[in-house]
């Protein structure tokens, strides 16, 4: 078996789930995307699952990229987009993962800027312009995806691991504040109530917001259940001793 189709959640859970049925890593394959998620009622995200066709190929061969004003261009999927990025240039890593971010934007109808900061353990690379709620997607899953895949293509001309982190209008930030005050009023209950409460499924580094800001509860602990990506948070009373 040489090609197979899978779909999930978001592209980054159907390319997941392809390679585990294909024993391989991404290097060995070309991946293309038959179907974008898609909102479903009232905008909810999940309406419609990704579609992914993984191919194992033996070399990745050279694509050469069209120009974002070539005349009459067709749009493009996103996974396609890293087709054409060839391995082992002397292209900057971070400039690579950008513009794929901008190239996405134009395949969505939206026109936006991507700014790269550096810092110690991590560069981020945030998006600006008008309309981005289509690129956050719902909690943030398709930003979460978009970082993937421009990890993906930034450590394709790095020679060494190098991390990004996606944002948009700050989102992370915004998000970040929303979960502390979740894990804040949730503890609460906790507390009152005298039984536990198990958050919905979250990325791990939601989880991680969580566990840090309860880290130091006088009455409540954290820990994590489940397998990925269903892995969820709960909050218990701590153990009287």
């Amino acid at each position: 078996m040489n090609k197979i189709v899978t779909s999930g959640k978001t592209i980054e859970d159907a390319v997941r789930q392809g390679l585990a049925k294909l024993g391989t890593t991404e290097d060995n394959v070309a991946v293309n995307v038959l179907e974008q998620p898609s909102k479903g009622f009232l905008g909810l995200f999940g309406g419609k699952e990704a579609k992914v066709e993984l191919t194992l190929v033996e070399e990745p061969a050279p694509v050469s990229v069209p120009t974002p004003n070539r005349a009459a261009s067709a749009p493009r999927s996103s996974a396609s987009v890293i087709e054409e990025k060839a391995a082992g240039s002397e292209k900057d890593p971070y400039a690579e993962a950008a513009s794929f971010i901008r190239e996405v934007g134009v395949n969505m109808g939206l026109d936006v800027k991507v700014e790269v900061s550096h810092g110690k353990d991590h560069t981020v690379l945030n998006i600006s312009g008008h309309d981005l709620g289509l690129m956050i997607g719902r909690r943030g899953q398709t930003l979460d995806a978009l970082q993937y895949l421009a990890n993906i293509i930034a450590n394709r001309y790095s020679d060494s691991f190098i991390r990004i982190v996606l944002d948009a209008e700050n989102f992370r930030e915004r998000r970040k504040k929303t979960l502390e005050e979740l894990a804040v009023r949730l503890a609460g209950r906790v507390v009152r109530t005298r039984k536990e409460v198990t958050l919905e499924p979250m990325s791990p580094q939601e989880r991680k917001v969580i566990h840090s800001k309860l880290q130091d509860h006088p009455e409540v602990k954290t820990y994590s259940k489940g397998e990925e990506p269903n892995r969820r948070v709960v909050i218990t009373l701590k153990h009287s001793k």
